[in-house]
């Protein structure tokens, strides 16, 4: 289904490209290849949008202090944030816009903040990198908390001097004949929360907080059943409640969850992917007789 935006880029002749895997795979180092590739013109990434090795507008989410604020900066959460970029991009003339995200529903947010079109290739890194590949990259950021920023290193020392490290270069051999190879440089960083290390709570403690939750948004709704999965991007809650007859099920129980997760973020400095609230059971309010 197309939406407006999609068909205005549709007339200016724009596409959009996604490069989607999990935080620390190596995006970021093969965007510049996968750009070659496809004649891509400008880079999203990390809350940046970068243009033949320049930073033109945004800022980048590895400059933050908490794992937190770094992933709502690459989310363009701040809407000043995202009018500058979004108004950048309506600027250029690029054709090709390559977008890098943890996930798909991550390129989707993006995509609708930044008013483009739905992406017309969708990529894994797993499509262009080796399983041994991920591996060493994923040790890197957990091991060392070293960053990949697709731009060189004079300009990462220029806008953001206090979380540079070290300088990668690669060589990328052209398809025509006599056209020579060209180098690429990319910027490593070590981003304030990567200095810092990842916040984590126990699942008693979580469990005590949504716990709380519940019963502060609503003394009527039962918490039955707490599950909590957590992985490199943060935690997962699937809560299985009792709710009395009456509520408005889908107005209440999404607000529920907005309340859940922007209270234990609020408070925790964790991040909440998501969560997902079951109805067991819909319960008769009993009224009190004299």
């Amino acid at each position: 289904m197309f939406r407006l935006q999609d068909i205005v880029w549709l007339f200016k002749g724009v596409t959009t490209f996604a490069l989607v895997g999990a935080s620390g795979t190596g995006k970021s180092f093969r965007a510049k290849l996968l750009a070659q590739k496809y004649n891509i013109d400008v880079i999203i990434d990390d809350g940046l949008l970068i243009k033949e090795d320049k930073i033109l507008a945004g800022h980048s989410a590895k400059r933050e202090k908490t794992f937190l604020s770094a992933i709502k900066v690459a989310l363009f959460d701040d809407k000043k944030h995202r009018d500058e970029v979004a108004k950048a991009l309506q600027k250029l003339k690029a054709k090709k816009i390559l977008i890098l995200g943890t996930s798909e529903k991550m390129i989707q947010k993006i995509v609708l903040r930044l008013q483009l079109p739905a992406p017309e290739t969708m990529i894994h890194i797993e499509e262009i990198a080796t399983q041994e590949e991920i591996d060493k990259a994923i040790r890197s950021r957990n091991v060392e908390g070293k960053h990949v920023i697709p731009v060189p290193a004079i300009e990462i020392k220029r806008n953001y001097p206090h979380i540079f490290f070290d300088v990668v270069r690669v060589f990328q051999k052209r398809r025509a004949a006599g056209s020579g190879d060209k180098l690429y440089e990319k910027s490593v960083v070590r981003p304030e929360f990567s200095k810092k290390g990842r916040i984590s709570i126990s699942e008693a403690a979580l469990t005590q907080m949504v716990m709380h939750c519940v019963a502060e948004y609503d003394p009527e709704v039962r918490l039955k059943k707490l599950s909590i999965r957590s992985d490199q991007q943060g935690y997962r809650l699937i809560i299985t409640v009792d709710v009395p007859f009456g509520v408005h099920l889908t107005g209440a129980i999404h607000h529920m969850q907005e309340y859940i997760i922007d209270n234990i973020e609020k408070y925790t400095g964790i991040l909440i992917e998501e969560v997902s609230i079951v109805i067991d059971k819909i319960t008769q309010t009993e009224k009190l007789t004299e």
